[in-house]
């Protein structure tokens, strides 16, 4: 299946000649002018891309360097693949302000995969707390009045996973026509999706809805909305080798049936392992998306791989794609 897709980079420019005159008879000669170098990495994982105050905000995972223990996010005028366009701030939630970390007794916390939602001038930051195993996961939301926090944690865990399923990666959607909150998470171990309906508290499960599977989904949920269609994209494959993928299928409704239409993005010459992504608007070009995703640097060549993966933009033309 053939897709329009492009990096959103700065291409290396070619080696430039400038001529340099030469004195009395002698011949002409050059001065090799190097390229520029090339974009550093936006080093982080599972970013969630919004627009606030007309800015675009990348809710992610932490680097390595960060630790797990906090939660950051990269705020620019515009999307780049360059990490020297970001500004970093934060941190915007650490494990310390969870008051029900310990609950579980584990003995070390993870924090990881957030989500963002602005709903009349509150900000819903919803993420993942480890470990998944011996102690079930858990998702939690903490709010702020302004999109660089401090987050303050609502007091209580919104989802506990068990019994097969992991309570990762949470995605919040508000239907515009009917202001239902939709809330979606799951994966890995079960690779199953759950879609729960919040309260207008949006700190609250209200009900769980029955929803079908989609095919080949493992983990990480995004759901968009596009010119009338739904649009579920989510992870296929193992986070950590050449197997993960960018797959999507679409639907009538938030909670499907779904149809599924392919991959989006897997391991070839320009990636490695992407997953996890996220879908956001052009601010100056609405009809313009963009599609948001981790993947692995491509020097890394045993599986499975470790340490820190990079964020990249892409455009999407989801318009153009072909669903059986």
């Amino acid at each position: 299946m053939n897709f329009a897709h492009r990096l959103l980079v700065l291409s290396l420019a070619a080696i430039s000649l400038t001529a340099c005159g030469g004195g009395g008879g002698g011949g002409g000669g050059g001065v090799i002018v190097p390229p520029p170098p090339a974009p550093a990495m936006l080093l982080g994982a599972d970013p969630h891309v919004d627009v606030f105050d007309n800015q675009y905000w990348i809710y992610r995972t932490s680097t390595v360097a960060e630790g797990t223990d906090h939660l950051y996010v990269y705020v620019a005028d515009a999307l780049s693949n360059d990490a020297n366009d970001w500004v970093r701030r934060g941190p915007i939630l650490s494990l310390a302000d969870i008051s029900w970390i310990d609950d579980d007794g584990a003995p070390v916390h993870y924090l990881w995969a957030p989500a963002i939602l602005e709903d009349n001038g509150t900000y819903y930051l919803y993420f993942s707390v480890g470990p998944q195993n011996p102690t079930p996961s858990r998702i939690g939301v903490a709010t702020a009045d302004n999109p660089a926090g401090p987050f303050v944690d609502s007091g209580a865990p919104l989802l506990t996973g068990g019994t097969g399923f992991e309570a990762i990666d949470p995605m919040v959607f508000v239907e515009s026509a009917l202001g239902t909150r939709y809330f979606y998470a799951g994966g890995s171990a079960g690779s199953t999706l759950r879609v729960f309906e919040l309260d207008a508290n949006f700190v609250e499960i209200d009900q769980e809805l029955i929803v079908y599977q989609p095919q080949n989904f493992t983990e990480a949920p995004f759901m968009h909305v596009q010119d009338g269609v739904y649009y579920l994209t989510y992870s296929s494959g193992r986070w950590n080798d050449d197997s993960y993928s960018v797959h999507y299928s679409i639907g009538a409704s938030p909670t499907g049936p779904w149809t599924y239409c392919g991959t989006l993005a897997e391991t070839d010459n320009i990636r490695k392992g992407p997953g996890h992504n996220s879908f956001v608007q052009d601010r100056a070009d609405p009809s313009i998306w963009y599609l948001a995703h981790h993947q692995w640097d491509r020097s890394f060549t045993v599986v499975p791989y470790s340490g820190d993966r990079h964020i990249v933009f892409e455009t999407v033309d989801l318009s153009v794609q072909s669903c059986p």
